[in-house]
């Protein structure tokens, strides 16, 4: 079940990314953004297909908006509100993979 879970999440996190660069300009836009990306990260279970899946979806469709397009504009413009919104991207990423689980050891039992 988790592994139908991940690709949802994925697209899930790339239209809140959407929705947090379409509206990133106004002031209101990027605090409603940064409340709904950081409220579904904590909502949703850590681990390789929940918190991640959602975080590299977002993470991925902001970083290619940042890019420049071929026509020379930008969708995201080096100013305030562009720097906020890759900071969040770095915020959202690091919270992504730093609340991945701890990998365990298998138990060795002693020869006897």
């Amino acid at each position: 079940m988790r592994f139908l879970l991940a690709p949802l999440l994925l697209l899930g996190g790339a239209g809140t990314g959407l929705a947090t660069t379409a509206l990133h300009h106004w002031w209101w836009g990027l605090a409603l953004g940064a409340a709904a990306t950081m409220t579904a990260l904590v909502a949703l279970p850590p681990g390789w297909w929940g918190r991640l899946a959602f975080a590299l979806g977002w993470f991925l469709l902001v970083a290619r908006l940042v890019l420049p397009r071929p026509e020379g504009g930008f969708v995201v413009g080096a100013d305030t509100p562009g720097y906020a919104l890759m900071a969040l991207g770095l915020v959202v990423l690091v919270t992504g993979v730093a609340t991945l689980p701890r990998p365990t050891r298998p138990v060795r039992r002693a020869r006897s």
